[in-house]
């Protein structure tokens, strides 16, 4: 019994050595069959690289590589398409050199117990050595565009102006909502779709996002009017004016900007132009007088009349007083079809509309004079109501009769000057439709009747 007690740690150390060398042996060969190559366990998205060369793994990669050069981003903004990039452009490319290299290095660290520890691991296979392979670009050019974008599209927020000063407004200007590109957004969007392309190489589209940026002051809070929100535009355009009359519409439009209509009452056009005359400031131009297109002071101003007839029309306002032309006028049609036009003459002919509205109607009015145009911009409240402008009809057309020639003793003898032009004669007709929620509160239909006008030509009597 001694004997065996005796023996038996003998034994046991005899076994325990000749396992360790047997163990030290193998372990030794297996170093050397792994001199420059990866060590075992080692994995490189989730693929077993054991016994590779670092070579062997980035040449792997640049075959990869060959399915990302082809592919194409497209950048979008507020959906238009604002920008391209290709993979090429932006070198798109796998970190191939560096996930090997970080392959490479498992069980040869710099330090000697961590390579012995990492070599051990690796023989016995007690760990696997993850590393995961990244897409990798150049992002110099994604934040330049980042750059460009926000120059061009960053804007901040202004706060509405409203400043009434002796019964007119003399300076209102509508809240406006700030942008701001939102780039940390869109740099992670990015990021994220490019990391896709490792198992799914593809073109993508990504959209550049931006934040609204609200004002401090709303047009809303900035009055006691219940003014809130622009409710209606009207809009004509009077190409082919002489120089005096251009000067009188931009006169006469000025004359309503700022303008406020109170809840439940008529406005009176007449009324709110005043005098028109030299003495006010207009230009002579031609006008019909008493059958005839002569020179007087104003002409031109029925080009406001009629835009504020329209602004009303889309706005859903009653009509209370409306005139026709005698003749269809050039200027209303080169913009829209016969018939929705107003004439004025004070004081017996006006355009006359109601704000039946829940809130102040503020007009404000604007001239392109590049383009040629005249706005009135209707602001209130809006409510539930819509216009409709229907069933626009033109019939009974008759040519203009013969030229009218007219002495004119401002011109000297010989000399012919054409003041007006001809004018086909028709009837006209549109449905004018108002609807509150599903009811039907305004239906009414305009009618013109249209003179067939000559062509008129001055001829000189003077010396």
């Amino acid at each position: 019994m001694n004997l065996v007690n005796y023996l038996l740690p003998i034994f046991l150390g005899v076994v325990f050595v000749s396992l360790f060398i047997i163990i030290f042996i193998n372990f030794l060969k297996f170093d050397r069959g792994f001199k420059n190559k990866i060590y075992q366990n080692v994995f490189i998205d989730k693929e077993d690289v054991t016994g590779k060369k670092k070579n062997e793994i980035i040449y792997n990669f640049s075959k990869k590589l060959l399915k990302l050069k082809p592919l194409q981003f497209t950048v979008q903004f507020q959906n238009e398409v604002i920008a391209t990039f290709s993979a090429e452009i932006i070198n798109l490319h796998f970190d191939g050199e560096t996930v090997a290299e970080r392959a490479y290095l498992v069980g040869r660290s710099k330090y000697a117990t961590s390579t012995i520890y990492q070599r051990l691991l690796s023989f016995f296979k007690f760990k696997k050595f993850n590393f995961n392979s990244q897409i990798e670009y150049d992002d110099s050019l994604i934040k330049e565009f980042l750059s460009n974008s926000k120059d061009k599209y960053n804007h901040p927020a202004r706060n509405a102006l409203f400043k009434f000063d002796q019964n007119k407004v003399t300076s209102f200007r509508k809240e406006e909502y700030g942008l701001e590109i939102d780039q940390s957004i869109f740099l992670t969007d990015f990021q994220n779709k490019i990391d896709k392309l490792k198992s799914s190489p593809s073109n993508f589209v990504i959209s550049l996002k931006a934040k609204t940026i609200n004002p401090e002051i709303t047009l809303a809070s900035a009055n006691s009017f219940g003014i809130e929100e622009e409710i209606a535009v009207g809009v004509s355009n009077y190409t082919h004016s002489i120089p005096e009359r251009i000067h009188n519409v931009i006169l006469a439009s000025s004359k309503f900007n700022g303008i406020l209509i109170p809840k439940n009452k008529v406005f009176s056009f007449n009324e709110a132009i005043g005098d028109i005359s030299s003495y006010t400031g207009y230009k002579p131009a031609y006008i019909i007088k008493e059958g005839k297109t002569v020179l007087g002071d104003g002409g031109g101003v029925c080009q406001v009349s009629t835009t504020l007839f329209r602004a009303a029309l889309n706005a859903g306002l009653p009509i209370i007083e409306r005139h026709a032309h005698a003749y269809r006028v050039g200027y209303y049609e080169n913009d829209s079809k016969p018939g929705l036009d107003a004439t004025v003459f004070s004081p017996s002919v006006d355009l006359k509309i109601k704000n039946d509205t829940g809130a102040y109607i503020l007009i404000e009015t604007e001239v392109d004079k590049e383009n040629n145009l005249l706005y009135f911009r209707l602001y209130g409240k809006k409510d539930d109501r819509r216009s409709e402008i229907n069933n626009i009809y033109l019939w009974d057309v008759s040519p203009p009769p013969p030229e009218k020639y007219q002495d004119d003793p401002t011109l000297k003898k010989g000399m012919t000057k054409q003041i007006d032009f001809p004018a086909w004669g028709a009837k006209a007709s549109f449905d004018y439709k108002v609807y509150k929620g599903n009811k039907l509160t305004i239906d009414e239909k305009y009618y013109s009747f249209y003179k067939p006008w000559a062509a008129v030509y001055s001829v000189g009597t003077g010396d």
